[in-house]
């Protein structure tokens, strides 16, 4: 397992929210295991104090998020380095059931989780995949979706680092409402341009 892949452990929790629109999908025990995944070891620890436990680690992992789209670098690095602090990890290297092509264990980095409980264990390896991916490709590739009211967060991996939305469904909403009011500028300009020109037709006509 790549390192870079426990960076969506950050993204898929912060998302469990949308203040904006007042929902939160992290309501039960059921809900904080279905965020680890394939990890059904890790899961199966997750207890009810894991639910309130888990909404604190989002409410800082968004924090994170923020700071960044907001273009303060010191301070999401600041609040990603005490997570990391508060959750550490073991990294190990891994060969579990999976071979190369010649049948040798295909050797990675593999981050085990802590032991003491569902959250712990969680936030250790989301916050060190974001860590990772920040390190690697920028502060300014950890983004909030611009579409209004959405905010999800998302990881920039494209390679102008042009994005903007964390979905297609998103980037077509927010181009669908800036063509609608684009329209409605044009209409208004044009209504104003002939309310302007009548005065000048009456004149003339006299």
């Amino acid at each position: 397992m790549e390192l870079a892949y426990y960076s969506d452990y950050a993204v898929r929790l912060v998302n469990t929210e949308e203040p904006a629109r007042n929902k939160d999908t992290l309501t039960s025990v059921e809900a904080v295991r279905e965020l680890f995944g394939a990890n059904q070891q890790a899961a199966r620890r997750t207890t009810d104090a894991d639910v309130t436990r888990f909404r604190s680690v989002r409410a800082r992992l968004r924090a994170v998020f923020e700071a960044a789209d907001g273009g303060d670098e010191t301070l999401a690095v600041d609040l990603l380095n005490s997570l990391l602090l508060e959750f550490p990890v073991s990294p190990q290297i891994s060969g579990h059931d999976v071979r190369d092509e010649d049948g040798r264990p295909d050797w990675h980095m593999h981050l085990a989780d802590h032991p003491s409980n569902a959250t712990a264990g969680y936030a250790a390896i989301a916050a060190m995949g974001l860590a990772f991916h920040l390190t690697e490709h920028g502060v300014d590739r950890l983004g909030l979706c611009e579409a209004s009211p959405c905010r999800n967060a998302y990881l920039d991996t494209s390679t102008n680092r042009s994005r903007r939305y964390c979905s297609d469904r998103c980037a077509t909403r927010a181009n669908v409402a800036a063509y609608r009011a684009r329209k409605r500028e044009e209409a208004e300009r044009t209504g104003r341009s002939a309310e302007t020109a009548q005065p000048t037709t009456a004149a003339t006509d006299r």
